[in-house]
């Protein structure tokens, strides 16, 4: 006779929102503020959306703020998150609330996991989501913390002489605590039951109160991540930004060859620079897989991306003969290297149109028509838009407004369905650089059709307002289990490597 399986209990995230924006010079809660075009709240809630391990999502936010969160929560399709209520005026009242709301409609001996987490840590991982779960299978109060790479000092103050050293603690021992944090939802509620009990009850974390009103219960610390930050003072929003800019993702292949096709057979594809390299490779993959394509191109088709009504006439032509446009793809570019004060006027003024404001130009009239079909756009950049480096002045200057057009609008056209992405591929095999840089060694450089594959499937996936990394060793298809912060690193590091 079997054993029936016991059902895993029922894991809800709790975001704790309650702050408001007074240390990082804001009239708004600070959960509120827009970075990388979304509230830091909603880039939180969507980790906790992502993540498989969590069932449903509660968020207790600061009074008077709570329909800015509904909304928040109803644009971006949040569907896990069950209840948003308001938060106490201390942290501690806060958790109390949170434990009312989470026994609400749990039967007798009912217990379930529950993670508090800061709404104003954005870039929490879906691996320390894991490991504080799996953590509560064998403990009731699970912490999250990184050591101390600061040596750390006790201090006490003299009076008008400031402050002195009065231990120096061994620094091995020493961590800096994160969120989240977990718990059982039967230990966490009796250990603010005990606290109830105590008139100095003060605390401004829930591990803390565990370890002092049940101190027989052990907490497991789950290693954390140093990107794991809490937006706080104002540079942490300065890092933050930067953060999410530069992380790169990884565009989920599909299944087989049958869902490329699925996909793609009877949808438009209008390329530009679509006459060789990268563009040709797009526009000879996607015809594979029965997409109509419009491969056009200043050498095939006499377009010139820099020309307003050579862009309008090529889109309107793909809509009057297919009745659609998916998808519309710029890989058009000019690479000029040399010193700025030695460059001409008409060379300036070539980097300008065609990098910058043919793929303006490019956006403007293709919106209508991705509007209809709920489509997306898709930009390029280059390894060297992060930073600038000599002799590269307009090529990289431009390449850097193709990620903050790219972010831009799909902030701009989020509401209208329209996705927006960049793919930023390392050096890559194509005319265009042959023509700059001449031969170069064989393996050195990225193929243009792995370029091509990957632009694929990020046309086919949901993401929007990402950089997408294309690396030699396709880091890309293993970055789903990396932070983005790990992601961001690993690709400024390649960047960085480029331009030696």
């Amino acid at each position: 006779m079997s054993v029936p399986h016991e059902a895993k209990p029922r894991t809800t995230a709790v975001v704790l929102a309650g702050g408001t924006g007074q240390r990082v010079g804001l009239s708004i809660p600070k959960q509120l503020l827009k970075i990388a075009g979304k509230a830091v709240i909603e880039h939180t809630l969507t980790i906790f959306q992502q993540a498989d391990s969590i069932d449903d999502v509660i968020v207790l936010m600061a009074p008077g703020f709570v329909p800015d969160v509904e909304k928040i929560v109803a644009k971006a399709g949040l569907t896990k998150v069950t209840k948003v209520i308001e938060g106490g005026s201390t942290r501690n009242e806060t958790t109390e609330r949170a434990i009312a709301a989470l026994g609400e409609g749990l039967a007798e001996g009912e217990d379930r996991n529950v993670l508090f987490h800061d709404a104003v840590r954005p870039l929490l991982s879906q691996r320390v989501i894991q490991d504080c779960v799996d953590a509560l299978e064998r403990y009731q109060a699970v912490d999250v913390a990184i050591p101390s790479a600061d040596t750390i000092i006790v201090t006490r103050t003299h009076g008008e002489d400031g402050e002195f050293i009065t231990d120096v603690p061994d620094r091995s021992r020493l961590r800096r605590g994160q969120t989240p944090q977990a718990f059982k939802l039967s230990t966490i509620r009796r250990a603010y039951e005990v606290a109830a009990g105590d008139p100095n009850f003060q605390a401004t974390d829930d591990c803390s109160v565990v370890l002092k009103y049940l101190p027989d219960v052990p907490i497991h610390v789950v290693a954390g991540d140093e990107y794991n930050m809490k937006v706080t003072q104002p540079v942490d929003v300065f890092i933050t930004d930067k953060l999410f800019q530069l992380a790169s993702t990884a565009a989920p292949r599909q299944a087989d060859e049958a869902a490329y096709r699925e996909l793609l057979e009877g949808r438009t594809l209008v390329v530009f620079g679509g006459s060789y390299g990268i563009g040709a490779d797009i526009a000879e993959l996607a015809r594979t897989y029965g997409a109509q394509v419009y491969a056009l191109g200043r050498s095939t088709t006499g377009t010139h991306v820099e020309n307003p009504e050579h862009v309008d006439d090529a889109l309107s032509k793909a809509y009057s003969e297919t009745g659609r446009i998916d998808y519309v793809i710029n890989t058009a570019g000019v690479l000029r290297i040399g010193k700025l004060a030695e460059t001409d006027n008409s060379t300036i003024q070539e980097a300008l149109n065609v990098n910058y404001l043919a793929p303006v130009q490019i956006a403007r009239a293709s919106y209508k028509y991705l509007a209809e079909t709920k489509g997306q756009l898709l930009l390029y950049t280059s390894s060297s838009y992060t930073r600038g480096r000599a002799e590269y002045s307009l090529y990289s200057s431009t390449k850097a407004a193709m990620v903050n057009l790219t972010q831009a609008l799909s902030d701009e056209w989020a509401n209208d369905g329209i996705r927006v992405n960049c793919v930023n591929p390392e050096r890559t095999a194509t005319p265009m650089r042959t023509k700059a840089f001449g031969t170069e060694p064989a393996g050195s450089l990225l193929s243009s059709e792995a370029v091509a594959r990957t632009s694929l499937d990020v046309l086919l996936s949901e993401l929007t307002g990402h950089v997408i990394d294309v690396r030699q060793q396709d880091p890309t298809r293993g970055a789903s289990e990396a932070s983005g912060f790990e992601q961001a690193l690993a690709a400024v590091l390649t960047r960085e490597e480029d331009m030696q």
